[in-house]
């Protein structure tokens, strides 16, 4: 008994499998892109404060005025970045003096720990599982020979 011409009948259905198999491969690779640019996104505001903070650290007269202006300066390179300045932690190290940052020719580093979420996940979403990447970045500055202490 021969099958009618309807079941073998391919018309048509090529836009269908286009559609299919677009949305299939499509839907996950934008996700992968827009993941993989938050997480660009937030290295390279870590790396940016990092540094911004470290440079304005070593140029101040005062321990405590180089603490606000790594605080700020922390603040405003992640804002130009688009991260929310609570999720970053600020630390500072010295060396050769742990209690002296602001010496001649001291180091001073830097780093900013922060998170970034990932996208379009929902915040009431929980589990056993990661929903937001850490990040870290160090940077370090030496004090001028010529500092003379505010």
């Amino acid at each position: 008994m021969p099958r009618s011409k309807s079941w073998t009948d391919e018309t048509g259905s090529a836009a269908l499998e286009f559609v299919t198999l677009g949305m299939v491969l499509l839907v996950p690779m934008v996700y992968l892109v827009l993941t993989m640019a938050a997480i660009q996104g937030g290295a390279l505001a870590a790396e940016g404060a990092a540094r911004q903070a470290a440079r304005v650290y070593v140029e101040s007269g005062t321990p405590a005025d180089a603490q606000a202006a790594a605080l700020r300066a922390l603040e405003i390179a992640l804002a130009d970045h688009g991260v929310e300045s609570p999720d970053a932690d600020l630390s500072i190290t010295c060396s050769p003096r742990p209690d002296a940052c602001l010496t001649r020719r001291g180091l001073v580093t830097v780093t900013v720990d922060l998170t970034v979420p990932l996208p379009l996940v929902p915040a009431a979403l929980s589990g056993d599982f990661p929903l937001a990447v850490p990040l870290s970045a160090t940077a370090t500055q030496q004090v001028s020979r010529f500092w003379s202490g505010g």
